[in-house]
């Protein structure tokens, strides 16, 4: 689902104007891309800051309703200031909805708490936490899920094991990368080596003595 803004157009450019636009209340923003010039907008400051708080953001089609239409564009950047954190401008770059787009998108764990490998003792590396996706931007989830319900020690979730929607496909040279492994040792091999290690033990301690008299 879109998101819908109202944009004001901003007729005067430079660090100047964009201070008026913020004393106003409001936020300074460009909408560029798609081989067309730039366009300098004002966002309403209370609205957009309510609407940063909800996640995904960078996954959702934004139809921003300009003075000379509406223009399709993804949230590409949100600066902030560094002291009080308000937001002081947003960069949106055009996209054309009948193309694929490059989004990377966060990646999430799941069923930890039952995971087999993880009671057998197992340790979750959890090495790389978003994926880079393309595809239709009505189709681009929010974020991709891990299960690791059914992983044992020694199980890996590589790029090509990810579940992808209909439509979606991995960014370049990600499909043999792990991004989520159980390590550690099996339950029975661990008893194994333990059983190995006091059979041996008790050999040493059964085998006679060697003499050391001289003859």
């Amino acid at each position: 689902m879109s998101i819908k803004l109202n944009a004001g157009i901003r007729n005067v450019a430079g660090k100047g104007a964009a201070r008026a636009v913020r004393n106003n209340k409001n936020i300074p923003a460009v909408i560029y891309g798609e081989n067309k010039s730039p366009v300098a907008i004002e966002l309403d400051g209370r609205g957009f800051e309510m609407l940063i708080k909800q996640p995904g953001l960078r996954t959702k089609l934004f139809e921003i309703d300009v003075k000379e239409g509406k223009e399709n564009a993804m949230l590409v950047d949100i600066q902030y200031h560094p002291v009080s954190d308000r937001v002081v401008h947003v960069d949106f770059k055009r996209i054309d909805v009948k193309k694929p787009v490059n989004v990377v998108v966060p990646v999430e764990i799941i069923n930890a708490e039952i995971s087999k490998g993880l009671k057998l003792g197992g340790v979750l590396n959890f090495a790389v936490r978003s994926v880079a996706l393309v595809g239709l931007i009505e189709s681009i989830p929010e974020k991709i899920q891990i299960d690791l319900a059914d992983l044992n020690i020694g199980d890996s979730v590589h790029g090509s094991d990810l579940k992808l929607p209909t439509g979606i496909e991995l960014g370049l040279r990600q499909e043999n990368l792990a991004f989520a492994t159980i390590g550690g040792k099996m339950a029975e091999e661990a008893d194994a080596k333990k059983s190995a290690s006091s059979e041996a033990a008790s050999a040493a301690k059964s085998a006679p003595a060697k003499s050391t008299s001289k003859k």
